[in-house]
């Protein structure tokens, strides 16, 4: 993975590059962000630029645009974007299945290479625990895993500069497994990076945290880390769903509940901040003037629906959504969520 791959984050690249440059590589990092951001590809591509063997720089960088980057043609990059250096070691969440009774990372270093691949580094944990079969089960980092990364750090590379630990979703290290890392984490041996990547911080332990430099990953438009045509249906379900609320017909919106209901938590997540995001371009457009980039694929809709969002409900609007995607990320029971969300957007519409 290189920087220029990871579009909207050249901000936090510049930075990056920029403190390998100056030889001032903090041994223990936490990047704390969403993974659909960018922060685990941001991580790759930080161990591969401080491993590559010809880094690039730029002479006319400005705000957006990168200053330096990795070759990606020298034999360390080469192995870096297949994922396949021997030198970069993955530990993250797993649980038992039919054929692994005692679940750690090493046992799926292969489905894990293929989900970062088939996601462009960018998938979720939602979408990881569906994509190797975990069904309900919560995913975990164990004391197995501990072990294996206090074995791996105590060797010395193989082919690279340094060796890379990169710890995916690291706040579900359990307690006893995180203690084991901490004595790593203070004092590593020479020429080691490890790189925790988290998406809440609270979940962590203190110690932890103390041991470690925090990188903060913004969020970013394209963080929805959604294809074109999943978005384009997010905008039909989008319109439909508006225009019930209007009317509130609930028979009809009770349907709709029941469809939007049956998604995964991770894709009602994507549409609630999808939603979320129409509703503010809405009224920018409604307020501001500004231009429309989210085309709903309704001509009528996109041009009537925007005078809907004024300052008398956009705060109102806003907070509503974001409690919704605050109790979606805690499991709430999502027909209940969804429908208690529609009639506060319905009154607010009706407050324009």
């Amino acid at each position: 993975m290189q920087f220029k791959d990871i579009i909207g984050q050249e901000v936090i690249a510049n930075s990056l590059t920029e403190i390998i440059d100056s030889g001032r590589v903090s041994h223990a990092q936490l990047f704390l962000g969403g993974t659909s951001s960018g922060s685990l590809a941001l991580a790759i591509a930080y161990a591969q630029y401080l491993n590559c063997g010809n880094r690039q720089h730029f002479h006319n960088h400005e705000h957006g645009v990168l200053r330096a980057d990795s070759c990606g043609t020298c034999p360390s990059c080469l192995k870096y974007q297949q994922l396949s250096h021997s030198d970069l070691h993955f530990y993250f969440p797993t649980a038992s299945i039919q054929s692994v009774s005692k679940p750690q990372s090493s046992l799926f270093q292969s489905e894990f290479r293929d989900f970062l691949n088939s996601f462009n580094q960018r998938g979720t944990l939602e979408q990881w625990y569906d994509f190797v079969g975990l069904e309900n089960k919560q995913g975990m980092i164990r004391e197995l895993d501990a072990d294996d990364i206090v074995r791996s750090l105590s060797l010395k590379s193989y082919e690279g500069d340094y060796k890379v630990v990169i710890i995916w979703m690291a706040e579900k290290i359990n307690d006893v497994a995180a203690n084991k890392i901490l004595k790593n984490l203070e004092e590593p041996d020479p020429r080691t990076l490890i790189i925790l990547v988290a998406e809440q911080s609270e979940k962590l332990l203190s110690t932890v945290i103390s041991r470690t430099q925090l990188v903060k990953i913004p969020s970013v438009r394209s963080s929805l880390a959604i294809s074109p045509e999943v978005e384009q249906r997010f905008a039909s379900s989008y319109v439909v769903w508006m225009r019930q609320l209007f009317k509130l017909n609930m028979l009809s919106l009770s349907t709709w509940v029941d469809e939007i209901s049956a998604l995964n938590r991770e894709q009602q997540k994507q549409f609630l901040t999808y939603s979320l995001q129409a509703i503010r371009e809405c009224f920018l457009r409604n307020n501001a003037g500004m231009p429309q980039s989210m085309d709903f694929g309704d001509d009528k809709f996109n041009a009537s629906f925007p005078s809907m969002i004024t300052e008398r409900n956009i705060e109102r609007l806003d907070k509503a959504f974001n409690n919704a995607i605050f109790a979606i990320e805690r499991n709430a029971y999502s027909k209940i969520t969804f429908m208690e969300l529609s009639f506060s957007i319905s009154k607010a519409l009706k407050k324009r």
